[in-house]
């Protein structure tokens, strides 16, 4: 749209420039021409002529400048108006360069003042259509006076539209300039969000990553050494030793699983044939049976299916408990309830455990063991749900992880 109105401002100031030239030429020529039955004064009219073309090379074709300096303009126009009526009061067919009025009052006025220039072009064209300065005196001034009158109502009129349109043009070009800089603004943003929104991404599937490493390669790895530490220690018991090292290699079996299915985001091999409380309860056995420590799940309301990342959240949070339970509980017994209620499903872990402080600061990093409970929160987090942790040295720890009961198969 820009370059089309660009084009059109080209051939606006062409037209604005060559027109008065082409006009006066071609009203010099008819009025010299021997055909008509005219009293022309030759000498006159080709002074004047001249005097006219100078004054437009002055200020238009030598000096372009001055087009934005209205009271030059002004005053080009008046001299322009006066040297087109001399030359129509010598020769009638002036009236065809009388013509550059119109065109130059639109440009080199402003305001009601265009108005004003259309009126006297028109009085000064109105002496041409009745046929001279000769038909209007000494009693034809009637007659010039009502064509000037309906020359000058048409002609305002007609400006007046081409007034109102130029403005619109005005205005539509301000709205393109405007939604230009708008889509351009647009495009800058939306390059940023994309970039944000990778960012964004990225660091989703970092966390992910992360959490899901830490529930199933580091615990695999964590039960697999306390596994062969324990072989180690009972080498002198082939049977035991042997026992050790099968499930040893059982966990490594079942975290290289994991790893795999965690590499593709697929939902954990636990969960794919099986519903959730069965799930939890085939963790709890086997955490059970490789820590030697005494573990019951159980399990209230409707258990029904929920979405995979609700099933997913539980199970993990249940891994994560357990897990720190070895680690640092020295509990002799463990207890899990799964509920099911109409809006939340939860799961609570008390163990019977050293327990700890939960305001003091904990030691270690997410290298070194401090992970856990930030990836658990997180997790339930990212559902709306709530982590809530409670503890006291001596007295046990209980988790409880509440997230909402999405149904299996609800897009939210």
């Amino acid at each position: 749209m820009s370059s089309q109105a660009e084009r059109w401002e080209r051939r606006e100031t062409a037209f604005f420039e060559a027109a008065p030239y082409l006009l006066l030429a071609v009203s010099t020529v008819m009025a010299l021409l021997p055909v008509w039955d005219l009293d022309v004064r030759v000498p006159a009219v080709l002074g004047l002529s001249l005097a006219t073309a100078a004054w437009i090379a002055w200020f238009v074709t030598l000096h372009p400048g001055w087009r934005r300096r209205r009271p030059l303009m002004a005053l080009y126009y008046t001299g322009l108006t006066a040297l087109a009526a001399g030359l129509v009061l010598l020769a009638p067919w002036y009236g065809i360069f009388a013509f550059t009025g119109y065109v130059h009052a639109a440009v080199c006025l402003t305001g009601r003042w265009r108005y004003a220039g259309v009126a006297a072009t028109s009085a000064i064209t109105a002496v041409t259509y009745v046929g001279g300065i000769e038909a209007v005196r000494p009693d034809g001034w009637g007659q010039w006076a009502v064509v000037a009158v309906v020359a000058i109502v048409l002609s305002s009129l007609f400006f007046h539209l081409a007034d109102v349109s130029d403005r619109r043009g005005d205005e539509q070009k301000r709205v393109n300039a405007e939604l230009e800089a708008a889509l351009a603004e647009n495009a800058g943003l939306h390059a940023q969000l994309l970039v944000q929104a990778r960012e964004a991404g990225v660091h989703d599937e970092r966390q992910r990553m992360a959490r899901e490493i830490h529930d199933t390669l580091a615990q695999g790895l964590a039960g697999i050494v306390t596994q062969l530490q324990a072989a180690e220690q009972t080498l002198a018991v082939p049977a035991t030793a042997r026992r050790h090292v099968t499930t040893a290699m059982e966990l490594a079996r079942e975290s290289l699983t994991e790893a795999r299915r965690t590499v593709h985001a697929v939902q954990p091999e636990v969960l794919a044939g099986a519903r959730l409380p069965d799930a939890i309860g085939d963790v709890v056995r086997r955490w059970s049976e490789v820590n030697g420590i005494d573990a019951v799940l159980t399990t209230t309301g409707d258990a029904r299916p929920m979405h995979a990342e609700v099933e997913v959240t539980l199970l993990r949070a249940a891994q994560e408990a357990l897990a720190n339970v070895a680690k640092h509980a020295r509990a002799g017994r463990v207890g899990l309830t799964l509920s099911y209620m109409e809006d939340l499903v939860t799961l609570d872990v008390r163990d019977d455990g050293v327990g700890f402080e939960p305001g003091a600061a904990r030691t270690g990093d997410a290298a070194g063991g401090g992970f856990g409970l930030a990836g658990m929160r997180q997790r339930v987090q990212r559902l709306a749900g709530r982590l809530d942790v409670e503890s006291e040295p001596g007295g046990g720890t209980a988790v409880s992880a509440s997230v909402p009961a999405i149904p299996a198969g609800d897009a939210r």
